[in-house]
């Protein structure tokens, strides 16, 4: 299913690193990745470093995404940064993050926003889904995922929705030490690509990049990475120590090596 497309990790980092920091941390970085053209890396730091990494950023190497956007793209919205203004900074948005849906009790109307405001700006959104332990435990995670799946491209095209990157991060086993087994995200993914293909045909599912996020970490990397239908990680809190966030890619590439073979 993976159609010759490019393996995507992804960096969130979340509220860590401020400017300096997050500046000596990509030098880190720049250091430790080299250029690998069948990996596609996007770092996600906070909004204020977005800018002055944008100038530091070898992109050669690495693409960056915002952590969230502002659906309404001007107004009299104190506080928000709408995606109009991230446009010409970022490739990539985070959309319907667990910590935005769960912590913020953004519900599946605001992320469905959020995701036509990034494209109708020329970002590419990544969309979020996932169950919550409860919903899992209940039996309810295909219908969750239907609902978010849905509610979260309903109103693109079928060419918007090809471009759109979807990752499936169960949220418990987000930060929490958890691991989901291969077989229940293989199992996760595959039904998240049966929705895309009932809602915009076999086509789109076939060209869209479904992630696999929750406790990515350089030592289980490879076993997500080496799903046939996987096409790559959203990283946390392994993305904040450069070991292994390049370990993390330098698995993907050799996933990809083999799989071009």
């Amino acid at each position: 299913m993976r159609n010759n497309k490019k393996l995507m990790i992804v960096g969130n980092w979340k509220e860590h690193l401020n400017v300096s920091q997050a500046s000596h941390y990509l030098h880190r970085l720049q250091e430790s990745i080299p250029i690998r053209q069948s990996v596609e890396v996007v770092l996600a730091p906070n909004v204020l470093v977005l800018q002055p990494l944008s100038i530091q950023i070898d992109r050669r190497k690495f693409r960056l995404a915002a952590q969230d956007g502002f659906d309404k793209d001007a107004g009299a919205y104190t506080g928000e940064v709408s995606m109009a203004m991230l446009s010409e900074i970022v490739h990539y948005v985070l959309v319907g993050h667990s910590e935005r849906r769960h912590v913020f009790k953004e519900n599946d109307d605001v992320v469905a926003r959020k995701a036509q405001a990034a494209v109708r700006n020329g970002i590419m959104p990544i969309l979020c889904v996932g169950e919550t332990l409860q919903e899992r435990l209940a039996g309810e995670t295909k219908q969750i995922l239907h609902n978010q799946v849905t509610a979260g491209l309903i109103n693109l095209t079928s060419r918007e929705a090809s471009a759109t990157v979807i990752a499936y991060e169960p949220v418990w086993a987000i930060g929490t030490g958890e691991f989901a087994k291969p077989d229940q995200v293989n199992e996760a993914i595959k039904y998240i690509r049966k929705q895309v293909a009932e809602l915009f045909g076999e086509r789109c599912a076939k060209h869209i990049r479904i992630l696999y996020g929750g406790s990515v970490d350089s030592f289980n990397a490879s076993s997500y990475l080496s799903l046939e239908d996987c096409d790559g990680a959203l990283v946390g809190g392994a993305s904040l120590n450069y070991h292994k966030f390049a370990n993390i890619v330098e698995s993907a590439y050799k996933v990809q090596q083999e799989r071009l073979g």
